[in-house]
Parts: structure tokens; C-alpha cells; sequence
């Protein structure tokens, strides 16, 4: 019989921003954001006491807000920690829940001028709010984040680009080996750009070589504009749509052009799906197998790195976490990397071990 999760102990409280970072962001999403933050049982029992800090980053189409609420058959990430707490597997820590969604579907925690400066925004002004909002310890030795998917690349790249604001970070199947995570997913993708194209596609004789003639490689023919419309005009996009949309938004996040048609520009032929390999290598560069090299003085800084994926993640992401422990053992980063037997769906039970790994590392 299906346990019902306990009543909260601790206390989800509601704060808004006014974001100067995010005014006037290409997309126009709002800059002023509502977002809630969990306080721990102990927080109102001491007046005097200050916590440390975990910062969710949640999953592309996600929002911090989706983390606190009711979920069927499962706990919120705020019933999960005081699940932990009462099992004395971790101690008290603030989390907050940020809330990050854009028009393209989320972002991956990182500056871009097609979608906006998420990474500013996170480390330069929802850092410090929280920290005059709240009694936190106010530093990066006690400051740490997590997060899934999109959540967990942001964690794993904050740690490498933004040492100085965390002291540990948590990746959950975070995007890595962009090869095998994301090149295979967009013959799809175009399929799916293709039936906004103009003048749609007739049966009969194909002249591939006019059809590409007046493409600009890497840029949009005004299909993808179609697209974009479309989606927002529609309230219940398909899979193929959402994959769509997901890989646009990390061309917008990898290789962002602001005189490019919508900011950004595609890795791949609109047409015959030839890799245009000056785009690709603009995406390897935002790669976490590629990045350690560089980053790999700040990453011995951090307290704690801690990843994990499962064995059947459907987007292969399986092999993107190994390449990336592999890369930090060959430059001497120590980290903890663990795999489990599940895919990339439905594994927020993992946090039971991320989340009193990042406490431990965190603690006063």
C-alpha cells in the first residue's frame, strides 16, 4: 500500500525578484519572477542560526515551481529533504527553487544573447537576494546546486565557470558527449522544421541543388520562425515538437549570433542535413568532456562533484557522464561517479544520495 507523504515540518515560503539582468531579454519573458524556497524545520526554532544553501536547477520544460509541488505516487523535493532529515541522513539547508523558464522551453544555465544572461542572473542576483533575504551562510563554502538533465549540465558548467559562487555542485545525467546526446536527434528535428517550410514540399521531381542554393548555412530560411510561432500558439505540442523546440534551444544557448535570424544558428543543413562543422564546433565548445581541460584548476577548488546516470538513459547520456569522469580522473579532479539501473526518466530518488553528499561537503 502506497505510504502518503507526511505534512511539511519545515516551510515553502514565496519570494519575488525584480531581475535587472533579465530586462529586456531577447525572448521577452518576464524579468520579474516569483519563485519558491524551502526552509528547513529548524530554520523559525533558531532564530539565531544560519543554514547552508542548495539551489535546484531543474530540467529543460521545467521550473523550480514544479519541484515543490504534489506529485502522484512521489514526494516533492521538499517532503524528500525532510524525509532525509528525519532519517539523520543530512542535515538542514535551504533550498531554493529558481525559476528559469523561457520561451524556448528552459535554458542551460549559461549567458547567451538569443536567450538571455541565466548564468549573471543566477550567481550575480539571486545569490546575493538570497543571501539578504534569508539567514544562509553567505558563502561559496556553504553554497552549492543540482539539478537534472539541462539541470545537471548547468550544475556541472557553474562549477567549472563560477567557482566562486559554489562550493559543490550535483549532475544528474547532465548533457555531456553532445556527439552521441544530441547529433542523432536532429534528422527528427529537421523533419519536424520541414513541415513549416515555404513553399511546402510536393511529390514529384526534387532539385536538391536549387533547394539548398538559397539556404545560408546555419541560418533560417524562415521555417524555424514558423515553427517558434506555431509553438507558442499551440498549447499541447507533441514529443516531436518538444524534441524540436529542445534542440533549438541549446543551438540558441551553444551558438547564439545576435544578426543571425532569431539569434541563433543551426549546426545543420536545413535541407540535406550536412553538418556545417564551423556550428559544431561551437557546440563541442560548450561540451563538459571538452571543458575540463581548461577548467580544471577550478573544478579542485570545489568541496564536492558529484554524477550520476543511469544505464538505459534513452538520450545516451550514459556515455557523456563516463567520458566526463574519465576526463576528470585524467586531470586529477576528484569527484564521485555513480550509475544506477533506470533511464532518464523518474529518478528524483536519486537526490537521496546527492542531496547528503552536497550537505556533507557544505556543512558548517
Amino acid at each position: 500500500m502506497l505510504k502518503t507523504p507526511p505534512p511539511l515540518d519545515g516551510q515553502v515560503v514565496v519570494v519575488e525578484h525584480t531581475s535587472k539582468v533579465l530586462a529586456d531579454n531577447p525572448l521577452g519573458d518576464p524579468h520579474v519572477r516569483r519563485f519558491p524556497v524551502w526552509l528547513p524545520p529548524q530554520y523559525n526554532r533558531n532564530q539565531k542560526r544560519r543554514f547552508p544553501v542548495l539551489f535546484d536547477l531543474t530540467g529543460f520544460t521545467g521550473s523550480g515551481w514544479s519541484h515543490v509541488a504534489w506529485r502522484n505516487f512521489d514526494e516533492s523535493v521538499p517532503q524528500q529533504a525532510e524525509r532525509l532529515l528525519a532519517e539523520r541522513k543530512m542535515g538542514p539547508a535551504i533550498i531554493v527553487f529558481p525559476d528559469c523558464f523561457t520561451a524556448l522551453g528552459g535554458n542551460q544555465y549559461i549567458n547567451s544573447s538569443a536567450i538571455g544572461r541565466y548564468a549573471d542572473y543566477l550567481t550575480r542576483e539571486i545569490i546575493p537576494f538570497i543571501d539578504s533575504e534569508f539567514r544562509t551562510l553567505a558563502s561559496r563554502e556553504h553554497r552549492g546546486c543540482f539539478g537534472k538533465s539541462s539541470g545537471g549540465y548547468g550544475a556541472i558548467v557553474h562549477g567549472m565557470k563560477y567557482t566562486k559562487y559554489w562550493g559543490a555542485v550535483a549532475d544528474h545525467s547532465g548533457d555531456a558527449y553532445f556527439d552521441f546526446v544530441y547529433r542523432g536527434d536532429w534528422p527528427k528535428v529537421l523533419d519536424e522544421l520541414g513541415k513549416h517550410r515555404n513553399p511546402p514540399r510536393k511529390a514529384g521531381r526534387y532539385d536538391v541543388t536549387r533547394a539548398t542554393a538559397r539556404l545560408r548555412p546555419g541560418l533560417d530560411d524562415g521555417r524555424i520562425r514558423r515553427f517558434l510561432d506555431h509553438i507558442r500558439e499551440k498549447k499541447n505540442p507533441g514529443h516531436g515538437e518538444v524534441m524540436a523546440l529542445m534542440l533549438l534551444a541549446m543551438a540558441a544557448s551553444y551558438d547564439p549570433a545576435p544578426s543571425a535570424p532569431n539569434g541563433f544558428r543551426v549546426p545543420f543543413d536545413l535541407e540535406t542535413g550536412a553538418l556545417i562543422e564551423a556550428r559544431w564546433r561551437r557546440w563541442l565548445a560548450h561540451d563538459p568532456i571538452h571543458m575540463v581541460a581548461q577548467h580544471a584548476t577550478q573544478l579542485k577548488a570545489l568541496k564536492g562533484i558529484f554524477i550520476d546516470c543511469g544505464w538505459h538513459d534513452q538520450f545516451n547520456i550514459h556515455y557523456g557522464t563516463r567520458r566526463l569522469s574519465q576526463a576528470l580522473a585524467r586531470h586529477g579532479v576528484t569527484h564521485r561517479y555513480e550509475e544506477f539501473d533506470g533511464t532518464h526518466s523518474g529518478i528524483d530518488y536519486r537526490m537521496d544520495v546527492s542531496l547528503p553528499y552536497l550537505y556533507r561537503a557544505l556543512k558548517p
